[in-house]
């Protein structure tokens, strides 16, 4: 303590203050001069009932509040300080509302019978508010499905890696995490694909088993994009992909031996076309990758070669190349011509780039009046029980009661999530992940559909189709026996009669019960599935009524439903 300091003085702190011990308190302290400092004399508290109710102000709004008249209270002079000024406290309030996660309280006192009642707005948080508005502009945007289909190692991943990049969906610091982990198992060429290869099998061997998924916005459209597997083994995965697919990018190697051996009999640059047109795709991008490369050099020779090529095999497949199908020269490591002009290396190529284009599509006019249809293409457990799928027809909501086809099964729609954001609605083209209730995961398979309960999907074990024999060695006769792909299901089926041959040309029949049919013909056949499935006719819904049919890893045709017998 001090002992220059005055003892009437006011102290720093209780330290400085002796203590005066146990016993000697009361000695020191003259309790009776204490009470006579009180003033006796000071006005009763009358508290004003007619004051507004008091409302707390986090923000730097300060509330107005009409002035109340009482007999016991009087006006308080125009220089008096406030209470807060009086015992020192200063009016402080946060730099910024997302700071302290508070609501901007605004308060409007309203008359009524003589008195006043206060009316409380609460605004929310700018963050919560961006948010909000964020969600907004993603539903009124069109959802568009991108599938990236080509043979093994032509560069799928590594172009969707790097337009994740270049649109912000994945950053640097990320990139360069995985390009040190690349060189560390000398794939050093791999680290683009790895934003979308996220399964370590998939990064020790370099080729996409699974169908990978992320997601990039224009000013225009909201894209999905579907990284297909490119190996042979792999293609029914590939089906299921193409099944929710709107517009399919078909990547080609320029490298000189790489496009022949894709573009080849038994290459999957071949099948993957076909498959893409018959999962309903009706506009093809032709990306021709590697240019950089130094068998290549950006050489518009090459690329013309490929292109040359390309064209007759893809309209026999029934793409119109003028309208349905537009070749672009890219490079998936620069990144030249996907969202840029690559100008001075291709100063040939006078077409936009990859993204400006398929942002300048026309719209794909999806009908979303129509009633529910979102086949499953997987489930798990978490938490609930979760759904995975692509929104066919109609607009589904949270809340929403709907029927699980074909066990007909209602269920309860506790959850949307569309491309992981929480929404309260979804509509046909988006793929959403819905936790359900009323249904357990082992009730549920791949091919199964959600729909509304008063307007079901059909289901059927007999029906009849037209199909096309696209390749096949031998003939195939009644009793025949495949795995047919429709929509997201797989199942064994069997062509029980062969009904009638159809013309090419003309599409009308030119031969009743034929004995057998063989490659390149068109047949009317009726088919008997092991199992039941949901299905529609190709005329009432196109996407529950085209199929592929494949035999021995090979995909040997294609058809449409024509009636569903039973």
């Amino acid at each position: 303590m001090d002992p220059d300091r005055n003892e009437g003085a006011a102290l720093d702190s209780w330290e400085e203050q002796a203590d005066p011990g146990p016993g000697n308190h009361g000695d020191t302290v003259d309790i009776g001069s204490e009470f006579s400092a009180l003033n006796v004399n000071a006005k009763p508290f009358v508290p004003n009932v007619n004051a507004p109710a008091f409302v707390p102000n986090f923000g730097n709004f300060t509330p107005k509040t009409e002035p109340c008249n009482n007999e016991d209270t009087e006006d308080k002079p125009s220089g008096q300080a406030s209470p807060a000024q009086d015992s020192g406290i200063a009016d402080s309030s946060p730099s910024s509302e997302e700071e302290l996660g508070a609501r901007a309280v605004t308060e409007t006192v309203a008359q009524s019978s003589g008195k006043s009642s206060p009316s409380v707005a609460v605004k929310k948080p700018k963050k919560y508010e961006e948010e909000e508005e964020d969600k907004e502009r993603k539903t009124e945007m069109e959802h568009v499905n991108v599938i990236f289909i080509g043979h093994v190692d032509a560069g799928k991943s590594t172009i969707g890696g790097h337009i994740m990049y270049l649109t912000g969906q994945v950053d640097k610091r990320t990139l360069e995490k995985y390009e040190r982990e690349a060189k560390e198992k000398n794939r050093e060429s791999w680290y683009l694909s790895w934003a979308l290869d996220t399964n370590l099998e998939e990064r020790e061997k370099g080729k996409t088993v699974e169908v990978g998924r992320a997601n990039f916005e224009t000013e225009k459209k909201h894209f999905t994009i579907l990284d297909a597997p490119g190996h042979r083994s792999f293609v029914p995965n590939m089906i299921c992909g193409a099944a929710q697919a709107d517009l399919a990018v078909l990547v080609i190697s320029a490298r000189k031996g790489e496009f022949e051996t894709g573009f080849e009999r038994g290459g999957q640059t071949r099948e993957h076309a076909m498959l893409a047109k018959t999962a309903g795709v009706k506009h093809l991008v032709v990306l021709i990758n590697k240019m950089d490369d130094p068998t290549v050099e950006w050489s518009e020779e090459r690329y013309e070669l490929c292109k040359t090529k390309l064209v007759p095999f893809l309209k026999k497949n029934g793409f119109n190349p003028k309208k349905d199908v537009f070749f672009i020269p890219v490079s998936g490591i620069t990144g030249a011509n996907l969202k840029e002009k690559a100008g001075g290396v291709c100063p040939w190529y006078t077409g936009p780039a990859f993204i400006p284009y398929i942002d300048s599509l026309p719209s794909l006019g999806r009908k979303q009046d129509g009633p529910l249809r979102m086949p499953i293409t997987d489930r798990f457990k978490d938490m609930g029980t979760i759904l995975l799928g692509k929104i066919e027809g109609g607009k589904i909501k949270k809340g929403d009661s709907v029927l699980m086809m074909p066990n007909k099964t209602n269920v309860e729609i506790l959850q949307i999530l569309s491309d992981e954001d929480d929404t309260t609605e979804a509509k046909a083209g988006e793929n959403v992940k819905l936790k359900v209730r009323g249904i357990e995961e082992d009730d549920v398979s791949p091919g199964f559909v959600l729909c509304e309960i008063n307007s079901p999907c059909h289901t059927c074990k007999v029906f009849d189709a037209q199909i096309l024999i696209a390749e096949h060695k031998s003939i195939i006769c009644a009793g025949y026996g495949a795995v047919l792909h429709i929509h997201t299901a797989v199942e064994e089926v069997q062509i029980t009669t062969l009904i009638a041959l159809v013309d090419k040309k003309t599409g009308k029949t030119i031969k009743q019960r034929p004995r057998f049919i063989k490659q390149e013909q068109i047949a009317i056949a009726r088919f008997e599935c092991a199992g039941v499935l949901c299905m529609e006719t190709f005329s009432d819904f196109q996407q529950m009524g085209r199929f592929t049919l494949r035999d021995e890893g090979k995909t040997i045709g294609f058809g449409k439903v024509l009636k569903l017998v039973n």
